[in-house]
């Protein structure tokens, strides 16, 4: 996973996944305008394995936390590539410079699956547990990104077990995915949200805060 070599940036012509736009509005007679990015709103899926005592996450490369961190340490990397260039080589850095870990997610692309369907198909996808949308208990649905894409995420919360774990998990390879399952022990949860060093999206911090406030009481965790 974090074997990354020949990182190169170039322009985006076009994507599936964003559109690059520009509002123009009047606010209290006040003429401007806002450029933000159309993309699609997504599930997140947090998942507690009783037959473990863990809270179940997923660790991947994300290219644009590795560019992120390239920028960050060799200022103007980004800056230099040009809108109608070829892709220009990246400053290396190890692979685990953009590896993060994250909640059990995926976006809302497939028309006609509700949000609960996409869930299920997701942590099936990813982590290789079989679940029904009736698993599912709706946790919060808040805006991410709300400076550059203003979309929505919904969070689901499931029991699961050992048995109901029927597959690999580890994402579509033929979508490029490639997605370690981590058991995270419920003793240790809140010092792995609390830990600055460890890269992980605030999706797992809110998860397991929430998780741990809300579920592990009731449970007598």
């Amino acid at each position: 996973m974090e074997r990354i070599e020949g990182a190169a940036v170039g322009p985006c012509p076009s994507s599936v996944y964003l559109c690059p736009l520009r509002l123009h509005y009047r606010q209290n007679g006040v003429q401007k305008s806002w450029d933000f990015m159309k993309t699609h709103d997504s599930v997140a899926i947090l998942l507690f394995n009783s037959s473990r005592r863990s809270l179940v996450l997923v660790r991947q490369f994300r290219p644009a936390v590795y560019a992120g961190e390239v920028e960050r340490r060799f200022p103007g990397s980004l800056a230099a590539v040009a809108q109608d260039g070829p892709p220009e080589l990246l400053p290396a850095l190890p692979g685990s410079a953009g590896v993060t870990v994250e909640l059990c997610a995926g976006l809302m692309d497939q028309p006609g699956l509700s949000m609960e369907q996409v869930a299920c198909k997701e942590a099936w996808e990813e982590c290789g547990y079989c679940l029904a949308p009736s698993d599912l208990r709706r946790v919060a649905t808040y805006r991410s990104g709300v400076g550059l894409t203003g979309s929505s995420q919904t969070m689901f919360y499931a029991e699961v077990t050992d048995a109901q774990r029927g597959g690999p998990g580890g994402g579509l390879a033929e979508e490029g995915e490639l997605i370690e399952v981590v058991h995270l022990p419920l003793d240790g949860a809140q010092a792995f949200a609390d830990n600055p060093n460890i890269p992980k999206t605030l999706g797992v911090i809110f998860g397991i805060s929430w998780f741990l406030s809300q579920v592990a009481p009731s449970l007598g965790l």
